[in-house]
């Protein structure tokens, strides 16, 4: 059973103690009113005029005498008057307490339901700048993109502004905290961009002098691999940095036309680790960051590429929706020839208000437990998965950052028999 929210608590306890005090009150009246009316009385008539009898031409004189009649008319006197005055007086009582009751019920209802109501309303106004600091830790835990946001809470200083303001503060801190993090790293990266540019540059002139010899020329490869190994570590960095800043400035980006570029790309790549790509036509509009979104499909085609470890498929199907149109156009064939047993399909479309990019490779076994590592930098599952000892360890880091950049997700699932299957999600371009 769902608990009340604090808002539907504090209206019930308003409107609780309101009924409480309220059934106390017409209590207490009842008690009050009964006991005084219980009480002897006395009428008191001054100046009262008697009908006229019938047949009398002129009513009687006025007289300050009561006199009590039954129905008949005659009048009544002694115990009789006294019997008829008390049946008189307890019908009058019972009449204004049951008038009291009633009345006094339905005003309780109808002002308890008006305390309640009010006390809804001063409830939501109270509580409305805690919705606020849970919004803002809502989105900023969604991105790290969103750390620059603050409450800024107007208003008198209680303890709801001192809560809002601590919590900007905190937040402050932790935007400082990453903003200086991210600059070391782009900064490093940049410093050691120079030496490395420097150390290939004098590696591939010795490798190419008329006097270099054989194990020269060789140890010179093995010296441009792990430099090229390093400078990718580098750019990967730089990338990590990059994406998970606040994007500044987003345009519509096609993820069809990107999809075209990248299998292009990786074409040869694909072909010398026996792996086939395969990719279906169709329209995938996003919106963000062109080279950020370049590298997010790099990273997902090249990481079904590299992490195979027989020849492989790769299927990208992008389309918008599931529209009939598009499985009538052929597919588009990179490496390899058709045919192969095993297989990576990468489908893109659009569900609702996103666009999906969906990878499905089968391959090595992979522990539920495993699979949230993956998109830890720097982590490997095991030396196994790769066909190449190329990468740096942060593909899927870089997918995650530039999907959480553009306000989208990243759900990877292990598949059953092996191999592993990642959605982006991201917003759809509206236009």
């Amino acid at each position: 059973m769902r608990r009340l929210t604090l808002r539907g608590r504090l209206t019930l306890l308003y409107g609780g103690l309101f009924m409480v005090a309220g059934v106390v009150l017409l209590g207490v009246t009842y008690a009050l009113f009964n006991a005084n009316l219980g009480q002897q009385y006395r009428v008191i008539v001054k100046g009262t005029y008697l009908s006229p009898a019938p047949g009398a031409q002129k009513p009687p004189p006025p007289t300050n005498d009561v006199y009590v009649m039954n129905k008949d008319g005659a009048v009544l006197t002694g115990s009789d008057a006294e019997r008829v005055l008390e049946q008189q007086r307890e019908q009058v009582r019972q009449a204004a307490i049951k008038s009291l009751l009633i009345q006094g019920s339905v005003a309780l209802v109808v002002v308890g339901g008006l305390a309640a109501g009010f006390g809804w309303l001063v409830a939501g106004r109270v509580l409305a700048p805690l919705h606020r600091v849970t919004d803002t830790a809502r989105r900023i835990s969604a991105s790290p993109a969103a750390l620059h946001e603050r409450i800024a809470l107007k208003g008198p200083d209680d303890e709801v502004k001192n809560l809002a303001d601590a919590f900007d503060t905190m937040v402050e801190r932790l935007d400082h905290s990453f903003d200086g993090q991210r600059r070391f790293v782009a900064n490093a990266s940049h410093e050691l961009r120079t030496p490395l540019t420097l150390g290939r540059a004098l590696v591939e002139v010795a490798m190419h002098r008329r006097t270099a010899s054989a194990d020269v020329k060789e140890l010179g490869e093995s010296l441009l691999t792990i430099n090229a190994r390093h400078e990718q570590l580098i750019e990967g960095l730089l990338i990590l940095a990059d994406s998970e800043k606040q994007l500044t400035a987003v345009y519509p980006v096609n993820l069809s036309d990107v999809l075209d570029h990248v299998c292009r790309q990786l074409s040869a790549e694909a072909a010398e680790a026996g792996v086939e790509v395969i990719r279906g036509p169709g329209d995938a509009p996003a919106r963000g960051d062109a080279l950020l979104l370049e590298r997010l499909v790099h990273n997902l085609v090249q990481n079904g590429i590299r992490h195979n470890t027989d020849p492989q498929a790769i299927t990208i199907e992008p389309r918008r929706g599931e529209q009939a149109g598009d499985s009538a156009q052929p597919p588009v064939v990179m490496g390899l020839g058709s045919g192969s047993a095993r297989w990576v399909r990468v489908i893109s479309k659009t569900v609702g208000a996103s666009v999906q990019v969906i990878v499905t490779n089968t391959g090595p076994e992979i522990p539920p437990y495993e699979v949230e590592s993956l998109f830890k930098p720097f982590y490997r599952l095991g030396a196994e998965r790769l066909v190449s000892g190329k990468g740096a360890g942060l593909g899927l880091s870089i997918v995650r950052s530039v999907a959480e950049a553009h306000g989208g997700t990243v759900i990877a699932v292990p598949r059953a028999g092996g191999g592993l299957e990642i959605t982006v999600e991201l917003p759809v371009d509206p236009g």
